[in-house]
């Protein structure tokens, strides 16, 4: 066998074709495609099936997805490599990347690329496994209960990461003890000896430090992987790594919250035999991606680009970062609304306004859920006139070109829930000039 592929564009002599059912295709309607291109056997949960070009082996199964999950966990039970699983509520692609990137200094390492963190994409990811790996990193993700748990039996990590529990998706988990069993479920998968590496800072986080063979991480003096002296600038920010002799490490992002997704990846690495030194020369050049706290200079202004996502946490943390950037203009805060926040919604987003209030001198809410921000930076005593309300993100980018005229001395960031395309932020540059 050469493979396993779900898209029928892709196949090619010699690979497994399983015919999984997507939100816009069905992979049992390229069936047929998939044998011509020569497929040596096709996973189908429809029996009877007609059409078909002789050739492939057929097997039948009751579901297609589960059927993947299981040929990926035969295929990673056949390498004897360190595999690290990272979930939590914030942070999880970059410090997934960021692993990688410290790995890299010792090992030939595999990643799921992006975030393929789900039932089907991180099976796939698990399925790029090739006898020159020697580590690998898979970000694990969760929407409703028991995610993580099923995805965790499929790459069964021998080192689990969780960078912090927060408010993330609690119309599914209904609180957050439950994003901590959640998120916690990791731990039960572990191959023996196995490590956890845990953000020690994180209260919720804490207690699971105590366990055997577990890591904690943080700025708190107990930390086993510990960070100080940090400084945050337009150029990136700078911290010290380490006990006794303290390295120097600077990343190339404005939010020092990622000093903790370097600390995990340190943490890992220096697990795994990299000494210090190697570590932070990999993550000084490590390249944050577009969309979680990037920076980047437009002919017409600068921004700060989080629009990947958002929550609570993550929000609480990109204001943190503006606030500790000297901007020779305004601050300007284009806030998203925040989705899956369940029943109190409204109060996180109050919470949300009256934070921003505190720092930013401008505040453009986008979207029906950002209009309760927008109220309660005003109860907080932001003036009426540095408040905009709009619809979408494509009217907050008319605003900021024709009505707040944004220039280079002004500093935007920019963030919201991935459903509210924060992105389209971005499009007028180029425009006001």
């Amino acid at each position: 066998m050469r493979g396993v592929s779900i898209d029928s564009r892709s196949v090619v002599p010699g690979q497994v074709f399983v015919a999984v059912k997507g939100e816009h295709f069905d992979g049992h309607d390229f069936l047929a495609e998939a044998a011509r291109k020569g497929a040596a056997c096709l996973v189908t949960a429809r029996r009877g099936l007609s059409g078909i070009p002789s050739g492939p082996d057929v097997v039948v199964v009751k579901d297609t997805v589960r059927a993947l999950a299981a040929i990926a966990h035969f295929h990673r039970m056949r390498f004897d490599i360190p595999v690290v699983a990272v979930t939590g509520s914030n942070g999880k692609t970059t410090t997934k990347d960021m692993i990688a990137c410290a790995l890299s200094a010792g090992y030939r390492v595999l990643k799921n690329r992006g975030t393929r963190n789900n039932h089907i994409g991180m099976p796939l990811a698990l399925l790029e496994l090739k006898a020159s790996h020697q580590a690998a990193v898979f970000e694990l993700g969760s929407n409703h209960p028991g995610e993580i748990a099923y995805l965790a039996a499929v790459c069964r990590p021998t080192m689990a990461v969780i960078t912090n529990i927060g408010p993330s998706h609690l119309e599914h988990f209904g609180s957050l003890n439950g994003v901590l069993k959640e998120k916690a479920s990791l731990l039960k998968f572990l191959r023996r000896p196995g490590a956890a590496i845990l953000n020690a800072d994180d209260k919720m986080l804490f207690p699971l430090v105590k366990r055997r063979r577990a890591f904690g991480y943080g700025m708190s003096p107990g930390a086993d992987f510990i960070a100080s002296g940090i400084k945050t600038t337009r150029r990136g920010v700078e911290f010290l790594l380490g006990r006794g002799r303290k390295i120097p490490c600077r990343l190339k992002t404005v939010g020092a919250h990622n000093v903790y997704n370097a600390l995990a990846a340190a943490a890992v690495g220096r697990i795994l035999g990299i000494d210090y030194d190697r570590i932070c020369a990999k993550l000084g050049g490590f390249d944050f991606p577009s969309g979680r706290m990037s920076l980047f200079k437009s002919d017409v202004t600068v921004f700060i680009d989080d629009t990947y996502n958002s929550n609570p946490l993550s929000f609480e943390r990109a204001v943190e970062a503006l606030g500790a950037i000297t901007a020779v203009g305004r601050k300007v805060l284009v806030m998203g609304d925040m989705l899956e926040l369940g029943p109190d919604s409204g109060e996180f987003h109050r919470l949300a306004g009256t934070r921003a209030a505190g720092v930013c001198d401008v505040l453009v809410a986008v979207g029906g859920l950002a209009r309760a921000a927008a109220g309660a930076a005003l109860d907080a005593g932001f003036a009426a006139d540095k408040v905009f309300c709009c619809a979408d993100s494509a009217q907050a980018a008319g605003i900021l070109r024709d009505t707040l005229k944004v220039t280079r001395r002004d500093l935007v960031l920019v963030k919201g829930s991935r459903g509210m395309r924060m992105e389209k932020v971005f499009e007028f540059r180029g425009h006001n000039t």
